[in-house]
């Protein structure tokens, strides 16, 4: 299916549309929060509506001068940790009405603010995480997904990790070239950890990356073995190409990486 991504400004949604994609994720700020952002939402929301495409919101990444890190502390950063949860919330009351998704990252990078830092050990930061996934899964009804970082604190590939996600069945979203930068470009160990995880997981970023840093190539052109990936894709799942884009009104990367995998499914079957 074609997946794409897009902010909500009108003229990028436009530019979407016009190639009927199966999915649409919205890419969106704390400015789509405000009165005025939230009405232009809603407005390009029921253009997506029309055409018939699934639709995911993707959490805003950052408030104020930092990232919206999941394990957030609310003694330390309570305006922080309150936009972070709130809005999270108002997504998922959206993704209930328009039958769609919202994803959450559980994490970024380690560049920036240590919010790691602010707890007593990596491994009480990955509990509150885990904690406060667990609390909007159950919230959401089906409507919420968990994309994986590159930080240790959310990483996909970490054996201890993937174990409790699996006896928490908690909702994924599983980005290709985070698991691949964090895997230190092993493709190996990716396909490992897209084959043990891929009964959780709902939603794809599909992005080439050289693995080593976060580059967001189109596909074919980083050192993903698509040829090995896509075999043990979650077929019930859906997908997106989260392309860097020289021009963000423009989504002719994303486009290019759909022929690429097109053409590579052919082969393969």
């Amino acid at each position: 299916m074609l997946g794409l991504k897009a902010g909500a400004m009108a003229q990028q949604v436009t530019d979407r549309l016009q190639y009927q994609p199966q999915v649409f994720e919205f890419y969106l700020t704390p400015e789509d929060f405000t009165p005025a952002g939230w009405a232009n939402l809603e407005a390009q929301v029921a253009r997506v509506q029309a055409s018939g495409a699934r639709i995911v919101f993707h959490h805003p990444m950052r408030y104020q001068d930092k990232r919206n890190e999941l394990c957030v502390n609310q003694a330390l950063h309570p305006a922080q940790y309150g936009f972070v949860m709130s809005t999270a919330r108002r997504l998922i009351a959206l993704s209930k009405q328009v039958d769609g998704l919202t994803l959450v990252h559980g994490g970024y990078n380690q560049k920036g603010y240590d919010f790691i830092g602010d707890w007593s050990s990596l491994a009480q930061a990955q509990a509150v995480v885990l904690g406060r996934m667990c609390e909007l899964t159950a919230e959401a009804a089906g409507h919420v997904v968990f994309e994986n970082s590159i930080s240790p604190i959310w990483a996909f590939g970490d054996a201890a990790l993937e174990a409790q996600l699996l006896a928490l069945r908690l909702p994924l979203a599983y980005d290709i070239s985070h698991a691949f930068i964090y895997l230190h470009g092993d493709n190996e160990a990716l396909v490992a950890s897209l084959k043990h995880l891929a009964p959780l997981i709902r939603h794809y970023h599909l992005v080439d990356s050289m693995g080593q840093t976060h580059d967001s190539l189109p596909l074919g052109q980083g050192r993903i073995d698509w040829a090995r990936v896509l075999p043990v894709l979650n077929p019930g799942a859906s997908s997106i190409y989260e392309i860097n884009l020289s021009n963000q009104a423009d989504c002719h990367e994303m486009l290019t990486s759909h022929a690429y995998l097109q053409q590579l499914a052919q082969r393969l079957s």
